[in-house]
């Protein structure tokens, strides 16, 4: 690939993705468009292609990339924060920035993924299967099945076209800190912890999350584009691990002992469980997670402890 854009590209997992598309094409003109609501400077620290500073929703597309044509893009922007309630700033920004990137990318085909979101499965308590109804429990996932309905629209205009959604589950690891709040809550937990502080997780611990290390999430998403089709796959780790299980992970990494607080859950639209089945993206793309959460765990907080000693 000669030209990649990614969208959301100073985030979380577009700041992983980014990178990691440097370096296996060194060579390439990688492009970032960012607006920095949700991303961060440092997490672009090593980059070295074009950024350009842009709210998707707003973009002239045309005007601003002229006669350059991409070989792929990977749209990762969006507003992230599901606590959000403002539903037009959610649903339109979302929504309206992937329909002008559709709108721009149709005349050539250009081969797209984009993430859609396991939110989108809403809070049923069982293992997740992408033909399954949606049901969206906030304004964030929905704005996430309106993704991937314009993404049918358009793949069954152009039936050659190839657009191919991941929903990603609980993602977790490097380059996530700037999200605060909104970061993961291995990450959360690991700072509560840090600090000597007993974790405080909602009453009980057993609820179930699908934890998926950043470094499986950002190759499946490159393999994406090896897909035999569009459509809409999972990507998660295919297994659910608890937050007793957790915290237990963490004490164990970080040779401490501290047991969990235990406090009420204050959402009405709260996942008790998530379990992504991996059988159509197995099937599909190959897709088998290299890190189990128990592996991923302790990878991330040799990172981590490697960061606060430097």
């Amino acid at each position: 690939m000669q030209n990649i854009l990614v969208t959301g590209g100073a985030g979380f997992i577009g700041s992983n993705l980014t990178l990691a598309l440097q370096e296996r094409h060194p060579k390439a003109r990688i492009t970032v468009v960012d607006d920095f609501r949700s991303g961060d400077f440092k997490n672009l620290q090593d980059f070295r292609g074009d950024l350009v500073t842009a709210d998707l929703s707003q973009l002239d597309w045309k005007t601003q990339f002229r006669d350059l044509m991409f070989d792929a893009i990977f749209h990762e922007a969006s507003i992230t924060d599901t606590t959000i309630h403002d539903q037009f700033l959610q649903v339109h920004d979302n929504v309206e920035g992937f329909r002008r990137m559709l709108e721009f990318a149709a005349p050539h085909q250009t081969p797209i993924v984009y993430a859609s979101s396991a939110a989108t499965y809403g809070v049923a308590s069982s293992i997740m299967r992408e033909n399954q109804s949606p049901a969206p429990a906030n304004a964030y996932a929905f704005s996430k099945v309106q993704l991937d309905n314009l993404a049918r629209i358009y793949a069954r205009q152009q039936p050659s076209w190839k657009i191919v959604g991941l929903r990603y589950f609980n993602v977790y690891g490097p380059r996530e800190a700037h999200k605060k709040a909104a970061a993961s809550m291995i990450y959360q937990l690991y700072l509560q912890m840090k600090a000597g502080k007993r974790p405080r997780v909602f009453r009980g611990g057993e609820q179930k999350r699908d934890f998926v290390y950043v470094k499986d999430v950002v190759r499946l998403t490159i393999d994406a584009l090896s897909a035999p089709h569009s459509g809409v796959y999972n990507c998660g780790s295919g297994q659910a691990f608890s937050f007793n299980e957790v915290i237990a992970e963490l004490n164990r990494n970080l040779g401490i002992n501290l047991e969990p607080e235990y406090f009420e859950n204050p959402y009405s639209f709260y996942q008790p469980h998530t379990e992504a089945d991996l059988t159509l993206v197995g099937n599909d793309l190959k897709y088998r997670p290299e890190y189990s959460p128990t592996a991923g765990i302790a990878e991330y907080v040799a990172f981590l402890e490697s960061r606060k000693k430097l």
